[in-house]
């Protein structure tokens, strides 16, 4: 099976991979993304069985598990979890910031009880330790796999959903209903099966990854008592109640994504700032400028991350490869060498190419001048051989 993924973001962001829960696929992560990728190279990805990565035989192929009683075979935590493992070896990404939900919850508990070296931290939202007993769980196998998904569709709204964000919210309601029915049956069942045979209460305190444990306050899959168990038992990790259900990231995108950069990044506006300062800039520029504050420059220092790094470059209307040519052109018109030769090394952590560094010198040449454009061509041309980039095979 090829796992389908997306990834999007300046390339030079740290990555942050997102697991969706049982019966939703990568999409239930976009109205989330964009408010993310000031900070993030977004990492979105169908879980085996789930959106597009369905298996040719979803019957056979992959299944590694037999329940001891009803004999039902489907999918294991291994199995999802070193799914996990081999997208990132594919994009030779070598650590993450993680963040799952409900099946995705119990994907990242694997992921930091056996491979804690790829996490940096870790969100576990609205999961479990142990979700559901085996009577549930077989209970919905059954029906699914004889009346299919139709047959759970509302009550599976009604846990996902306040009534109130269904009332207020009928259309991404009906756009999540959708996205359920359209899962593969199959896939969905393994997955149950997968979720069934997951119990990771005794093994908890082997995950050395800082955690941030999220949860609904009326969420009655997995609720605030069982994200507590996951708190107490976790050794470094920290709980965070919204007023939802179980899919609190669809009900609540804002304040949820504003809780991911909190934990991810921090809080203050200094500390989103640097940390965007720093993905932008690269950590050996930004080292050295920190190198050089004193009594006289500090506060200047403060100020420029604070406020143009911290409110104006992750403000999510531009993304950083767009906002990086925009700085580029406004440098050429005010003449600022040595910043837009700075901020040519920087365009390239944002994904800008050669060929559009060089499409905005040559529409800079109309509005700011010959001159101007003149020295921009040689001062990139400076920064392209710093950085390594050989003109003749670009």
């Amino acid at each position: 099976m090829t796992t389908h993924y997306k990834i999007q973001g300046a390339p030079n962001s740290p990555v942050l991979l997102f697991s969706n829960s049982l019966g939703a696929d990568m999409r239930m992560w976009d109205e989330l993304a964009p408010l993310l990728l000031p900070y993030f190279r977004v990492l979105q990805y169908d879980t085996r069985g789930h959106g597009g990565s369905i298996e040719a035989s979803a019957t056979s192929d992959g299944v590694t598990s037999s329940h001891p009683v009803t004999g039902y075979t489907g999918y294991t935590l291994d199995l999802l979890g070193q799914d996990v493992i081999d997208l990132l070896d594919k994009l030779e990404i070598q650590q993450v910031f993680f963040c799952g939900l409900s099946m995705g919850g119990l994907i990242g508990q694997w992921l930091g009880i056996h491979h804690p070296h790829r996490v940096k931290k870790m969100v576990l939202s609205n999961t479990a330790a142990k979700i559901g007993n085996d009577e549930r769980w077989n209970g919905r196998i059954e029906t699914v796999t004889r009346h299919g998904l139709d047959a759970i569709a509302d009550e599976t709204m009604e846990r996902w959903f306040t009534d109130d964000f269904r009332r207020s919210q009928p259309e991404k309601a009906a756009g999540a209903r959708a996205m359920f029915l359209h899962s593969d049956v199959g896939g969905y069942a393994h997955c149950c099966a997968a979720i069934r045979d997951a119990d990771f209460r005794e093994q908890l305190q082997k995950i050395p990854v800082t955690t941030l444990v999220i949860t609904g306050d009326e969420d009655p899959v997995t609720n605030v008592g069982q994200a507590e168990f996951l708190v107490r038992n976790i050794p470094d990790a920290a709980l965070k109640v919204l007023p939802a259900r179980h899919l609190a990231a669809t009900e609540l995108p804002q304040e949820y994504a504003d809780v991911l950069i909190g934990f991810f990044v921090g809080t203050s506006a200094f500390e989103q700032g640097m940390h965007a300062r720093r993905s932008v800039l690269g950590n050996d520029h930004v080292d050295k400028a920190n190198s050089k504050i004193n009594s006289f420059n500090a506060d200047f220092q403060q100020f420029i991350t604070r406020y143009a790094w911290g409110e104006i470059w992750t403000r999510p209307g531009l993304t950083k490869h767009d906002r990086s040519l925009i700085t580029l052109a406004m440098l050429i018109a005010l003449n600022r060498r040595a910043e837009f030769k700075m901020h040519v090394k920087a365009a390239f952590n944002n994904g800008a190419t050669v060929n559009e560094i060089k499409e905005v010198i040559l529409q800079s040449a109309l509005y700011c001048g010959l001159p101007a454009a003149n020295e921009a061509f040689h001062t990139a041309e400076e920064a392209f051989r710093e950085s390594g980039i050989d003109l003749e095979n670009e």
